[in-house]
């Protein structure tokens, strides 16, 4: 695996900044990088499970493995949900999960300083090195009010 790391510097609070990036209606707007009407079931609460999941209800099973409010979120993929069946089995699944997302958040006389690290098998990166930086990029312009 191979750890990915993105930041910005957001002009403004973290407790902004936390609600933008986890509140279901503004993920939907910042994640729409990946993938337009990319969306999450679940809560963010420590230990709860968390599906991440594109319009046809395809994506992603995780744990929220930590949540230190206002510092941290770390995400613990488990594997694929495909029409409604979770896959953490298979051997495309153990082929890259369990792997960790972490968002660092770190208030400071700027704003916010936002660290994004991801685990990826190396032939992801690229396909999610783009979208990363997009999708900080349109997340420090709704939390700025652009």
């Amino acid at each position: 695996m191979k750890t990915l790391e993105f930041k910005t510097t957001i002009a403004a609070p973290v407790s902004l900044v936390w609600e933008t990036m986890l509140g279901p209606d503004t993920y939907r707007q910042w994640t729409s990088t990946f993938e337009e009407g990319s969306y999450y079931e679940g809560t963010w609460e420590e230990g709860s499970k968390i599906y991440f999941l594109n319009p046809t209800g395809n994506g992603m099973v995780a744990k929220v493995a930590e949540n230190k409010l206002h510092e941290l979120i770390s995400i613990l993929m488990l594997g694929f949900v495909a029409q409604g069946i979770e896959d953490t089995e298979s051997e495309d699944a153990k082929a890259w999960a369990p792997a960790f997302e972490n968002y660092y958040f770190k208030s400071t006389d700027e704003g916010t300083d936002l660290r994004v690290t991801i685990e990826v098998l190396p032939e992801h990166e690229d396909m999610m090195t783009q979208p990363w930086l997009s999708a900080l990029e349109l997340l420090k312009s709704m939390c700025e009010g652009h």
